[in-house]
């Protein structure tokens, strides 16, 4: 990744899964999917948990979780016969860590040094 001189934290993620969480998080669905899961007060739901709350088809549903979980934004555990599924606060934590620097390396190095505080 190119930088300029100006120091830039360097997130402990890669630019590749950055973008495809990005991705992951460019529709609407999925973000309120994970608004869902977020207000569960065990912390998980099943996907019919989360398909109560949409209006969307149950299988359509499971391809939206399934992106989220492809990516590592959510992780499924076994619960008897079914899976319930969680909300990864790490992987989040990461990603809005690497949000932190990621477009100041864009910035002109004016508007940079302006942000910056006194």
């Amino acid at each position: 990744m190119f930088h300029r001189n100006s120091p830039i934290k360097q997130s402990p993620m890669r630019d590749d899964d950055i973008a495809n969480m990005m991705r992951a998080l460019g529709h609407p669905v999925r973000l309120e999917i994970l608004r869902i899961m977020a207000s569960q007060q065990q912390g998980e739901c099943c996907c019919g948990d989360v398909t109560d709350s949409l209006t969307l088809a149950q299988s359509t549903v499971s391809q939206h979780i399934k992106v989220l979980l492809d990516v590592g934004l959510i992780e499924r555990r076994p619960h008897g016969t079914r899976n319930r599924y969680c909300i990864r606060h790490d992987t989040l934590a990461d990603l809005n860590s690497a949000f932190g620097g990621l477009l100041q390396g864009l910035l002109p190095l004016t508007a940079t040094k302006e942000a910056e505080p006194a």
